[in-house]
């Protein structure tokens, strides 16, 4: 566990170790949010990182969402994924529930261009079904933001994980 300001002493080799993995396979956020040191606080290194993404090309937002796997798809993801995944119960499954989500999945790719992806720390099967039908209503458009926004929450999730101090200033 860390604190700011921990962080905030840290070398760069340091800060990427830390902290690359916050973005789902997109060291590059962190890369530029180091140079932005001091932090306030974690909300304020996190609201940095937002601000690289929402500041960043449709094509880097769009490799950042990319970057993120299908969710309950049994291939190599990193550690943080497989935590969240697994609380969620989607590590898990039945056949029937995989052949489900991957159906589900399926059809969402087919829509969109880009995995489905939630924030599901918290969250059961039933409440991620319903979410992916949910929102293969929406347009691309919509459903693109609203991806960068569910990236958001597990990048906070995440950097809570890691830190001790979770004031705000």
């Amino acid at each position: 566990m860390y604190t700011i300001e921990k962080i905030n002493e840290t070398t760069f080799q340091q800060f990427m170790e830390i902290l690359s993995g916050i973005f789902e396979h997109s060291p590059w956020i962190a890369e530029q949010a180091e140079g932005l040191k001091p932090f306030h606080s974690i909300y304020h290194l996190h609201q940095e990182m937002v601000n690289i993404v929402k500041n960043s090309s449709l094509e880097q937002k769009l490799a950042l969402i990319k970057a993120h796997p299908n969710l309950g798809e049994r291939v190599a993801m990193t550690a943080d994924s497989n935590q969240e995944q697994k609380g969620a119960g989607l590590q898990s499954l039945t056949p029937a529930e995989y052949n489900q989500l991957i159906t589900m999945n399926q059809r969402y790719m087919d829509k969109f261009g880009f995995p489905f992806i939630l924030a599901v720390r918290g969250k059961n099967k039933q409440q991620i079904y319903q979410s992916i039908e949910e929102r293969l209503h929406h347009s691309k458009e919509v459903e693109f933001e609203i991806a960068l926004t569910e990236i958001y929450k597990i990048a906070l999730l995440r950097l809570e994980e890691k830190m001790t101090d979770h004031t705000v200033m």
